[in-house]
């Protein structure tokens, strides 16, 4: 039975483990909202914000071939500027 009381207390050290890092990782959440909200009291788009910090979480190479594929679907659906003429064709 020795066996079954140290599997026990061992599963029990990493469950409570994993419950200090989930409130800690809750915390950090937490502190995170505050950060934007506090960049969006002070005039910044949290939007872009956020996908600023997506986008520096990438290596290069990621980044260019996300940024590829995304040219490849906006030229297929007509929205690409290629600089050939004006963004505002309206004139």
């Amino acid at each position: 039975m020795a066996e079954g009381s140290i599997a026990a207390g061992q599963l029990k050290s990493l469950i409570e483990r994993i419950e200090r890092l989930e409130e800690e990782k809750q915390t950090i959440a937490t502190d995170i909202r505050e950060v934007y909200a506090e960049a969006k009291g002070n005039g910044f788009d949290v939007k872009i914000m956020r996908q600023v910090v997506r986008i520096r979480k990438q290596d290069a190479s990621e980044r260019s071939e996300e940024e590829a594929i995304r040219d490849l679907y906006l030229h297929a659906l007509g929205m690409a500027f290629d600089g050939s003429e004006p963004e505002n064709a309206d004139d």
